[in-house]
């Protein structure tokens, strides 16, 4: 690998002028931070343009473009189905049938997190409890996974230490979660996603330029066929420019985990749940849907595309394909093409830095919603009831329904919440094994679609929510995702290990079975489940 060369002059430059546009946000959104509806939804009053580039720099992190880019240069140009669903499923469908009937619920409910939007719906102080602890449960796995790729992008662009590079970036981003909230979230949000924006707009141009045109630059990847490794071959691989042979190994995977885990698994994110709810009306999120529909697919198509691309790339300047050069980890594709393919150009060390900070963007961005939402489910959602119940001054009940001046400091809670949270996150993104990435994302998304989309559906379409059902349903979704994820698919109980220390004799299912996710079955289960609680209990009320 070259060199990157970039000058720290001029990346110290353009890293504190970004760094006092941060600041600076941060100190608005503390300003305007006066209640806790001002910390958790940001007032209900959020412009749609700064709601739309907040969604999708949330949406659209350093998984989607190191993670799932390092994944499409590693198996092909598959994953371009991935942003027809993401612009499709996560957009349009989330905000029209989802978005609008949430924000209106949520504003009637005056709920202030996803927790406790389904608690309050339901009268369920379980429901509020139990959906907080699966977020608290999955959701550093996934902010690992963020904090990791702008780390790769640092360590491989400038010359410090990985340590400094981790806890800068976590410490950045708590800071201005912690004392801002949504608002400074949100347009921190926005800033950094026109610059992602710019940034992925550069990178694609950049590499159709560098590899001849659009044309030959597909034709040439088209032609490297005959270098698919053979275990990849043997997989269902059948090129960068085919998808998977039908029901192979390598199928199931793309589908099950990629377009099914993440498309799917957007539609119950609870950060992306809450943008729903600053917004002021319906029209608001009707406004959101073109700049949203532009953004997600300028990032991740790129992203998707440019992943693939580089193995020309690197086969015509070095022999060798994406894999081969970076050494066997897909996490550190896009960064060292980045680094190789700006840093021989004209104004190279300006476009590396202004990819850095792209990385850093998308980083920031979601690491902060992801905070900002583990906060508040620790503070808001948790903290409120046990201290209820340890002094015993309120039910349960009282608790979910009550002003928070009445019970406890929530948003005070949620701030320290936001603290722990990065903490636990760091050591996390410490145990976090090479091509992870994606995976890591892929899990967080299934397990909360597999849990909580199907009591979420329910409560924005039914006229009476059945709470036992909901119940039932989530305790279902979430225990089976677990068994199936621990001890079941091949990828994550080999990298949990806890399937071999517990049964190291057992014999386990192969293909299919091993490389199916375990969306594809706790999310039938647990709709199976709240549908046959929900029809009993209608034909007992009948009776």
């Amino acid at each position: 690998m070259v060199d990157a060369g970039v000058n720290m002059a001029l990346f110290a430059v353009v890293a504190v002028g970004y760094l006092a546009l941060t600041i600076a946000l941060g100190i608005y959104g503390y300003r305007k931070t006066l209640r806790n509806e001002d910390f958790m939804v940001g007032g209900r009053k959020i412009n749609p343009v700064i709601l739309a580039l907040s969604y999708g720099a949330t949406f659209l992190s350093t998984a989607a473009i190191i993670g799932f880019g390092g994944v499409s240069g590693q198996l092909g140009m598959g994953t371009i189905w991935l942003v027809a669903l993401n612009i499709l499923v996560g957009l349009i469908i989330a905000f029209i049938v989802f978005g609008k009937r949430t924000r209106r619920i949520g504003k009637r409910l005056n709920a202030l997190t996803f927790p406790d939007f389904l608690g309050r719906a339901f009268n369920s102080p379980f429901i509020q409890v139990f959906s907080a602890a699966i977020i608290l449960m999955g959701m550093p796995i996934y902010s690992a996974a963020v904090l990791l790729g702008g780390v790769n992008f640092v360590v491989a662009s400038l010359d410090i230490d990985r340590n400094v590079a981790l806890f800068g970036l976590a410490i950045i981003v708590t800071l201005y979660v912690t004392y801002g909230g949504i608002i400074a979230v949100m347009y921190n949000d926005a800033l950094q996603g026109g610059i992602m924006f710019l940034g992925m707009l550069i990178l694609l141009a950049v590499t159709y330029i560098e590899l001849g045109g659009v044309v030959e630059a597909h034709q040439a990847l088209t032609n490297l066929s005959p270098q698919v490794p053979q275990p990849l071959s043997d997989a269902g691989m059948r090129g960068w420019t085919a998808f998977p042979a039908f029901g192979s190994p390598l199928w199931y995977t793309f589908v099950t985990t990629f377009l099914l885990g993440v498309g799917i698994g957007a539609l119950a994110q609870p950060q992306l749940a809450v943008r729903y709810m600053t917004a002021e009306s319906g029209r608001s999120l009707n406004r959101a849907l073109m700049v949203g529909g532009i953004f997600i697919l300028v990032v991740v198509g790129t992203a998707y595309t440019v992943g693939p691309l580089s193995n020309v790339y690197f086969f015509n300047t070095y022999g060798e394909t994406s894999m081969q050069y970076v050494g066997q980890n897909a996490d550190m594709i896009i960064p060292v093409f980045v680094n190789e393919i700006f840093g021989g150009s004209l104004f190279g060390e300006l476009f590396i830095v202004l990819f850095l900070l792209t990385l850093l963007c998308a980083a920031m961005s979601t690491l902060s919603s992801l905070l900002h939402t583990m906060g508040a489910s620790a503070g808001y959602d948790i903290w409120r009831h046990v201290r209820a119940n340890r002094s015993g001054s309120h039910t349960a009940e009282e608790v979910l329904h009550g002003h928070d001046k009445d019970l406890v400091r929530s948003m005070r809670a949620a701030r320290i919440g936001t603290m722990v949270m990065i903490v636990v996150t760091v050591i996390v993104t410490y145990y976090m094994p090479a091509n992870i990435i994606a995976r890591s994302t892929a899990v967080f998304m299934g397990l909360t679609a597999a849990a909580l989309l199907p009591a979420y559906t329910h409560v924005l379409f039914a006229k009476e929510p059945d709470t036992r059902a909901a119940k039932w349903s989530i305790v279902a979704g979430t225990v089976t995702w677990l068994f199936w994820g621990l001890f079941i698919q091949a990828n994550n109980a080999n990298q949990i290990g806890l399937r071999d220390a517990l049964f190291p004799a057992a014999t386990w299912p192969g293909v299919p079975y091993s490389v199916i996710d375990p969306l594809v079955i706790g999310l039938p289960v647990s709709t199976v489940v709240l549908l046959a609680f929900f029809l009993y209990g209608r034909r007992k009320g009948g009776l």
